[in-house]
């Protein structure tokens, strides 16, 4: 099966806007998440973008970059239209990837994408361990529910995801915010209306769910930190510098 990876890529973030083309080791957030995806060798990979400050970037770090409307509600709109725009025929599958998480674990992303080719998903993600008792409350960390514990060999299915969650319901992780759809399903996907509760809790995985489209989730090997804050930035940047 043949993977497309696409990276939805913005410069007007609420909280931080210009955060992709802050810099890492002299490198963009946004260079650093496409050179990560390469290095994962699961197929051709390019960057979303109604900016072209970001497509300059990109291309100067040696990457590929579409241009697409500035008028998209969701990510999941922007990647279908680069999608469309790439205009590659033997696409089986389309994986989209956050273009503010710089920590993103390699390995992670070929397991998802081994798993989906393998069980021959229609959509699926990652999710990794609860760290802390506050994350339950914690409205920006997104949580899944799934069918069973979820383990490094097993793959199953989503029954729920929230913002809020009480920590005594079982088999409750931290959602990472990582698609990999059949190209099939990212058509229906993006042709569906935005459900109630999609609209309520601001989760577009939501409209999966309430339309019958099963989403199937894969363990990932740790949690990254996504780029939402300066804080977030330095942090990260402390970590990666060091590292380096």
């Amino acid at each position: 099966m043949k993977t497309l990876v696409i990276i939805p890529s913005r410069m007007s973030a609420t909280r931080l806007p210009g955060k992709p083309l802050l810099k890492i080791n002299d490198i963009s957030i946004i260079s650093t998440v496409y050179k990560k995806a390469v290095e994962a060798n699961i197929g051709d990979v390019i960057v979303a973008t109604e900016d072209q400050e970001i497509i300059d970037d990109v291309e100067l770090n040696g990457g590929n970059a579409i241009l697409t409307d500035n008028t998209h509600k969701t990510g999941t709109d922007r990647i279908f239209q680069a999608f469309e725009r790439y205009n590659e025929k033997n696409i089986d599958l389309v994986m989209n990837l956050q273009g503010d998480e710089p920590m993103i674990n390699i390995e992670d992303i070929k397991n998802l994408n081994d798993k989906s080719c393998l069980e021959k998903s229609n959509m699926s993600t990652l999710a990794a361990k609860i760290k802390s008792k506050e994350d339950y409350k914690n409205s920006n960390v997104v949580k899944v529910e799934t069918y069973e514990e979820l383990n490094n060999k097993n793959f199953p299915t989503a029954v729920n995801f929230e913002r809020i969650i009480n920590q005594n319901i079982e088999n409750i992780y931290h959602h990472l915010g990582i698609y990999c759809y059949s190209v099939d399903t990212l058509q229906r996907f993006i042709n569906l209306s935005q459900s109630e509760r999609e609209k309520n809790s601001k989760l577009e995985q939501l409209r999966a769910l309430d339309n019958g489209i099963k989403i199937n989730v894969s363990l990932a090997k740790n949690t990254p930190i996504g780029v939402d804050t300066m804080e977030d930035y330095m942090a990260i940047k402390k970590i990666l510098e060091y590292k380096n």
